[in-house]
């Protein structure tokens, strides 16, 4: 099987390392995105695929957009079987999905229809979901609307964070690509429809999402920070200065102060009124500061109880 494969961050290495030392399918070019200025320097930073193609001398592409007719020329004389695609990063137009002997295979990290679009780790996290998984789908123009060829599942864990479970379907993703490629009959594969009804949808990750509500519920605003964790972080406010919080646990003594209060500083932290409980903070990043166990933090800084977390 002729391939080509298309993917960017390290969700989509680990995927193509699997496809590469898979001998049983030729592996033929790789697109990537185009380098990007990344860092206080912004020094051209290239892509984990990228870095990979580079280290094993395989050909790549990178091309500033999918509409260029010298890349739909060079795809069509390449002549795949099928197009691979996990975590490349743009919308596929309909005309570079038809030029495949067979299709374009996407690998999406959930359990379609569920959580559709580019962030459905963070969301199922953030919604308090216990199980989540892979989806491998025949892709189509719509946004993570394709057939589905294959489902596997994941447990979701109470200590994961995004990082953790990140690396869980990254591997469970290529696990069951190459199940896939070895096992199914590309000129009759048994395509399950999406139940368009029971999409839901899990958007982009922006800065101001990562704001932490403290009305919110204990068990939210954990699963919130664990989802957000170690990237783009969850933030708060304490008088104008952004604060990361990186680990939350369970602060057993409360009030009835308003959500967001800080309630008490202990040994091992700084206590936070939530809508039903109470938090413990126990990692943080000030603003422009590095990571710091709050124990740490509190012996060369001082934070006051009452002030309100924003």
């Amino acid at each position: 099987m002729k391939i080509i494969f298309m993917g960017t961050p390290s969700f989509a290495l680990v995927i193509l390392k699997k496809i590469f030392y898979n001998k049983n399918h030729e592996l033929i070019s790789i697109i990537t995105q185009p380098d990007k200025k990344s860092g206080r320097g912004q020094k051209i930073k290239f892509s984990d695929v990228k870095n990979f193609a580079l280290e094993n001398n395989l050909d790549f592409m990178q091309p500033e957009s999918l509409k260029d007719n010298n890349l739909l020329l060079k795809l069509k004389t390449l002549k795949p079987d099928l197009f691979l695609v996990a975590a490349y990063g743009k919308i596929i137009p309909e005309n570079i999905l038809e030029i495949p002997k067979y299709c374009a295979i996407n690998v999406h990290a959930s359990l379609l229809p569920k959580y559709r679009g580019a962030a459905p780790i963070q969301h199922a996290i953030i919604n308090g979901e216990t199980v989540t998984g892979v989806t491998i789908m025949k892709m189509d123009k719509g946004m993570d609307t394709g057939d589905i060829i294959l489902q596997e599942k994941c447990d979701i864990l109470q200590e994961d964070t995004y990082e953790s479970l990140y690396n869980k379907l990254a591997n469970l993703g290529a696990d069951s690509l190459i199940k896939v490629l070895d096992n199914f009959d590309f000129d009759n594969l048994n395509l399950k429809k999406q139940e368009d009804s029971l999409a839901s949808y899990a958007p982009i990750i922006k800065k101001d999402f990562c704001h932490i509500d403290w009305s919110k519920s204990s068990l939210e605003i954990l699963n919130f920070v664990r989802a957000l964790k170690p990237k783009p972080g969850a933030y708060t406010l304490y008088e104008n200065k952004i604060f990361k919080i990186w680990d939350l646990i369970e602060y057993p003594v409360y009030g009835t102060e308003e959500p967001g209060k800080i309630i008490a500083i202990t040994n091992n932290g700084i206590a936070i009124k939530t809508f039903d409980g109470a938090l413990l903070i126990t990692c943080l990043q000030e603003q422009n500061n590095k990571i710091m166990l709050a124990s740490e933090y509190l012996k060369g800084h001082k934070i006051k109880t009452g002030i309100l977390l924003v």
